[in-house]
C-alpha cells in the first residue's frame, strides 16, 4: 500500500515591499512522502517570493498555486497561471535535470528553479553550461543554512509572516525568524 501524502495548512501573510504586494493567503500544502521539510518550506518561500506577479504580470486575472510537485514530474512545484490556462510562470524547487526544465520553458513564460542545499553548487557547476540559450529560465539559490533554518519553522499548522524588501526575505513565525538573500545565478 503506498504512503499518502501528509497535508500541512499554512496561514501566510506577505508583504513585499519591493513590488508593493500584500496579501493574506490560507494554503494547503501536500507533503509527497519522499518529499523533506526543507523543500515544502523552499516551496512556500518561493510562491511567496513570487506572489507579486499574478498583479504585475496579470492584473489579478491568474490562479497562484501549488503543483502536483514529486507526484508528477510534468506539473510545476508552483504556477501561476492566467484565466486563459496559459503558464505565466513555472517555479521549480531542487535541482532538476536539463530536460525537464527545457520542457517547462516550452509551456510557460517564465520558469523559476529555486535551487537550496550544500549540493546546489555542484549541481549548478555542471548543468549551467547546457542552458545558456535559453532566456525563459531563471535560477535562484537559496543558501544551504536558510534553507535548513526553513525546514526547522515546519509545522502541521503554521502562521507565516514573509517580508521582502530591498531583495532580501525575512520568513517568520512563532519558532523564529530566517533572513537571506536569494542568489540569482542565471
Amino acid at each position: 500500500m503506498a504512503i499518502k501524502s501528509t497535508i500541512y495548512k499554512a496561514q501566510l501573510q506577505i508583504a513585499d515591499i519591493d513590488h508593493g504586494y500584500y496579501a493574506d493567503h490560507a494554503l494547503t500544502l501536500a507533503r509527497h512522502p519522499s518529499e523533506t521539510d526543507e523543500r515544502m518550506m523552499v516551496r512556500l518561500a518561493a510562491l511567496s517570493m513570487n506572489a507579486h506577479e499574478v498583479q504585475d504580470l496579470c492584473q489579478g486575472d491568474a490562479v497562484l498555486a501549488f503543483g502536483a510537485g514529486l507526484s508528477d514530474p510534468d506539473d510545476p512545484d508552483v504556477s501561476i497561471t492566467d484565466f486563459t490556462g496559459r503558464k505565466r510562470v513555472w517555479i521549480e524547487v531542487g535541482q532538476p535535470e536539463e530536460k525537464p526544465m527545457l520542457r517547462a520553458c516550452s509551456k510557460s513564460d517564465a520558469v523559476l528553479v529555486y535551487a537550496f542545499s550544500h549540493s546546489a553548487d555542484i549541481w549548478w557547476r555542471g548543468i549551467e553550461n547546457k542552458l545558456h540559450r535559453n532566456d525563459k529560465l531563471k535560477v535562484i539559490r537559496i543558501p544551504a543554512e536558510a534553507s535548513q533554518a526553513m525546514a526547522a519553522m515546519a509545522e502541521r499548522s503554521m502562521q507565516l509572516q514573509v517580508t521582502l524588501q530591498e531583495g532580501s526575505v525575512t520568513l517568520s513565525s512563532n519558532l523564529g525568524s530566517v533572513h537571506f538573500e536569494p542568489v540569482v545565478w542565471r
